[in-house]
């Protein structure tokens, strides 16, 4: 991977394939990785752009608090570097939030936009609570527990979460604990979505736990023009689960 440094990090990143700038952002917490049996799919169309966000992977973070907003500064001097002025990004997750607080940010960079297993809405005061509740525990205890619990809710398919299982063990406590707080304190994006005038793909899986695909369908609602793509079976890792199906969406943002 190669590394920038910007906003007091280092970026880990991979670029690959030729076509339409297409930034692809992991989800938490994981990393680029999940992205793995996409791309050979997606590289002969895109130039794929994948990081490792802060804190994940090969990334380092910063012990001060950050926001999504940090996210999307770190990733814009990530294209500056690499001379790309106007992009697609697509989001999986916390990446999709991120990809939000993007085109909140940077309307006139964002080319196309796509959500796969994610949300508009922020979180609400429980489950705000809740993630600043286990980044306390994450900073006392570890990330096993967190490693434990979120296994079997990440995917119906025991292939899926034993490789969900290894790369969530990889992950740094403070990559957990930075990540946590940034979600918790992200804005609620449904007033953005009825501005979208570009290429809007939504993937979500009929099985996720963690993202319900009301979540989908109420997004789809307010983009006249999107494109939602519910794969049979799936919970919230369809790049991996349905890799096929989720580049064939994907390429919806050429």
């Amino acid at each position: 991977m190669e590394k920038l440094k910007v906003n007091n990090i280092e970026l880990a990143y991979i670029r690959q394939g030729t076509g339409k700038p297409l930034l692809l952002l992991h989800g938490y917490p994981l990393d680029h990785h999940i992205w793995d049996k996409v791309t050979p799919l997606l590289e002969n169309t895109f130039d794929l752009i994948l990081p490792d966000l802060r804190g994940f992977g090969a990334s380092s973070t910063i012990e001060t608090p950050y926001t999504l907003d940090d996210f999307v500064s770190d990733l814009v001097g990530l294209l500056d570097h690499l001379s790309v002025g106007k992009t697609a990004v697509a989001g999986h997750s916390m990446g999709g939030y991120t990809a939000l607080a993007f085109a909140r940010l940077h309307p006139d960079r964002l080319t196309a936009l796509g959500m796969v297993g994610s949300q508009a809405l922020a979180d609400t005061p429980e489950r705000k609570e809740g993630r600043y509740k286990t980044a306390q525990e994450i900073a006392e205890k570890g990330i096993q527990g967190v490693v434990d619990m979120m296994t079997t809710k990440l995917s119906p398919h025991t292939e899926v979460q034993k490789w969900a299982r290894e790369s969530m063990a990889k992950q740094q406590p403070a990559a957990y604990i930075g990540a946590l707080k940034a979600l918790a304190e992200r804005r609620d994006s449904s007033d953005l979505l009825n501005k979208f005038k570009f290429p809007v793909v939504i993937i979500h899986g009929d099985s996720d736990e963690l993202v319900p695909i009301e979540r989908a369908r109420e997004m789809k609602s307010a983009i006249p023009q999107a494109q939602l793509v519910e794969l049979k079976g799936a919970g919230h890792l369809p790049m991996l689960e349905e890799p096929e199906e989720t580049a064939r969406a994907l390429m919806g943002l050429g």
